[in-house]
């Protein structure tokens, strides 16, 4: 298999924009008009996504041993939209045909073989996946809204009972479709530890223009039933070794939530052994009262493992810590064996992660979850992609989201 002329056909196709994608959907929903149903009424938000990873992801499969947890990952959370095997099949020919289009003399004999072949490969990876995960747990869980907070203008804290139940590590993320907006998912972190009652909590941003935090922030109801998938993500979940490291935390906004389960965790250990790690925590936010846990935090910070310091980056006359929380969490007292845990918005986790970087911090001391767009995504390692999806997927991703 050439895998180089994978990426570079796949390169000569990204160049054409806009052009690549409305081929693919109108081949896909001709062909297959069944599918159109699995798809946002609106497709203005869903543009690439579909297309676009699977030509990044395809064409990268010579990186597939480092990424393969990641794309079983992805087979098993398109059970949510009753995707089987036919439809990989489906979307694989339109792929393909959508490539030969473009790629005029280009699409050798040789080159269709090594497209298909490796389209193969990522598609046997997913099915598989999805089929064992059909033994263990269910496509998607009713989420029954049990109480909603509404902590200031922007932020509200969901209150969801999952049936079944729904087992989760703190730092991992669901994606939710509410019942105001129909085939629109968007992933939410998790803002608890398990708890004896099965309950989640979800801490959701409005964010301008976004039909599905506006949903919920602004219509959602108790009483209301969501939709979720399968918890994902381990880039903010500590291995069963590693709970005892210290930890510094730097949340950005409402990139605080899956970092909240955290403290959650550690605080039912301490008040059931009397042991903790030590934890400090740096909250940013632009303004005081979009600090939305600060009574929390503040009563928290009476307990022996905990230190919080509040960061404010827009108001002049704020009393405590301004600036960016970055800088500021940039100048603890991080030492060897900590484990720094970033997250927030894709510019507050750069900016933060080059502080902590520059203060001397390895990156193998360093977590945060990764919200880039497929030009801006390296297949890397195990990771999220946040529109690199294959499937209807966020534009907007709330709760560690911003």
């Amino acid at each position: 298999m050439d895998t180089a002329a994978l990426k570079r056909t796949w390169s000569s196709a990204e160049t054409l924009g806009d052009e690549v994608p409305l081929f693919f959907y109108s081949h896909l929903f001709y062909t297959h008009p069944e599918l159109r149903a699995m798809f946002p009424v609106s497709m203005a938000t869903q543009r690439d996504r579909l297309v676009g990873a699977l030509g990044r992801i395809v064409s990268n499969v010579d990186q597939l041993d480092e990424v393969t947890a990641f794309i079983q990952q992805l087979g098993r959370d398109h059970r949510r939209f009753q995707v089987i095997a036919e439809h990989y099949d489906a979307v694989g020919l339109s792929l393909l045909t959508t490539l030969k289009h473009f790629l005029g003399d280009q699409w050798t004999p040789e080159l269709a073989s090594d497209w298909a072949a490796a389209y193969g490969v990522i598609a046997t990876v997913m099915v598989q996946a999805a089929e064992e995960s059909e033994q263990v747990s269910p496509a998607s869980w009713e989420g029954h809204v049990t109480a909603i907070e509404r902590r200031n203008m922007e932020v509200a804290i969901v209150h969801v009972r999952p049936e079944p139940e729904l087992v989760f590590e703190p730092g991992q993320s669901v994606a939710v479709e509410t019942p105001q907006a129909p085939r629109l998912w968007r992933y939410l972190s998790i803002a608890n530890a398990p708890r004896p009652d099965g309950t989640l909590e979800f801490h959701v941003q409005l964010v301008p223009g976004g039909q599905v935090s506006s949903a919920i922030v602004r219509k959602l109801k108790v009483g209301d039933v969501l939709r979720l998938g399968a918890p994902v993500g381990h880039e903010l979940t500590l291995g069963a070794d590693e709970h005892h490291r210290d930890l510094l935390l730097v949340a950005g906004g409402t990139g605080f939530a899956p970092l909240r389960a955290h403290l959650e965790r550690i605080d039912v250990q301490w008040q059931e052994t009397g042991d903790a790690p030590r934890v400090r925590l740096f909250h940013g936010a632009r303004v005081p009262w979009n600090l939305y846990e600060q009574r929390l935090l503040q009563s928290l910070a009476g307990r022996p493992w905990f230190t919080y310091t509040p960061v404010v980056s827009d108001d002049p006359s704020y009393p405590g810590r301004k600036g960016l929380v970055g800088d500021a969490a940039a100048e603890d007292d991080f030492r060897a064996g900590d484990l720094a845990m970033v997250c927030g918005s894709p510019a507050m986790v750069k900016h933060s992660l080059a502080r902590l970087r520059a203060a001397g911090v390895a990156s193998g001391d360093l977590r945060f979850e990764q919200f880039a767009t497929l030009e801006e995504a390296p297949l890397e390692g195990p990771h999220e992609i946040q529109d690199g999806q294959l499937s209807p997927l966020p534009a907007e991703r709330m709760g560690s989201a911003r």
